[in-house]
């Protein structure tokens, strides 16, 4: 049977809130408690890890499973931590993102402005074609898959079926992940964002991003069955 492997290109780019920050709560039902500093792994380090995993799979009779698929299965449950870093990592960006649009000052230095479109371009993963560079322009115009979240809903779903109910829930997720995303850069591109009242509705659309990313990432971990 042939083996599925990841799709994996490019580089991670992680920016994780400075120490300097103290999360506050937004609410009751969404916290941004301050995590320690996430694994920064490359993709190209991703992929070497998830092929190494997936590598010649024993004899289902020794390992007492039904078959290679089955096996392909646990191996990426195994790597799943690794499938899930850019998540966690965009996760760290839109929440730094978040405190440096409410700490700011009344007055909002350019600094500030570029600082906080960094971090949500680290955070986006090439999934909004207007925060993307020139070069991976370039890359997605050649036809190669450069949305790291679009990759990850590949590498998680690649033995399910393309109509299976779960696989088909990871898109939808995908799709308001991207949709969520699109909305702040909008946003971010056509308010002035030196009003403390327009960066309040910014930073709104941040945490509604950070929903759509939680639930995302449940999807994804249901394709993998943990």
């Amino acid at each position: 049977m042939p083996t599925a492997f990841p799709l994996i290109s490019g580089a991670f780019s992680i920016v994780t809130a400075p120490s300097s920050f103290p999360p506050k709560p937004l609410n009751s039902k969404l916290n941004l408690s301050h995590k320690s500093k996430p694994l920064i792994l490359s993709r190209r380090d991703a992929a070497f890890l998830f092929l190494l995993s997936l590598s010649t799979p024993p004899s289902a009779s020794a390992i007492g499973i039904s078959g290679p698929k089955d096996w392909l299965k646990e191996q990426k449950k195994r790597a799943s931590n690794f499938l899930l870093a850019p998540v966690d990592a965009s996760r760290e960006s839109l929440r730094s993102a978040y405190l440096l649009l409410m700490e700011s000052d009344a007055d909002y230095a350019d600094e500030d402005l570029q600082k906080f479109q960094e971090l949500f371009r680290s955070a986006a993963r090439d999934c909004v074609p207007q925060e993307r560079n020139s070069f991976v322009t370039f890359q997605a115009n050649t036809g190669v898959e450069v949305c790291t979240f679009r990759l990850i809903v590949k590498n998680a779903a690649s033995l399910l079926g393309n109509k299976d109910p779960v696989k088909l829930k990871a898109e939808a997720l995908l799709d308001d992940l991207i949709r969520s995303f699109t909305s702040v850069s909008g946003l971010a591109g056509e308010t002035n964002i030196q009003l403390p009242s327009n960066r309040r509705k910014i930073a709104d659309a941040v945490v509604d991003t950070i929903s759509s990313l939680d639930k995302f990432e449940q999807g994804i971990k249901d394709c993998l069955e943990i």
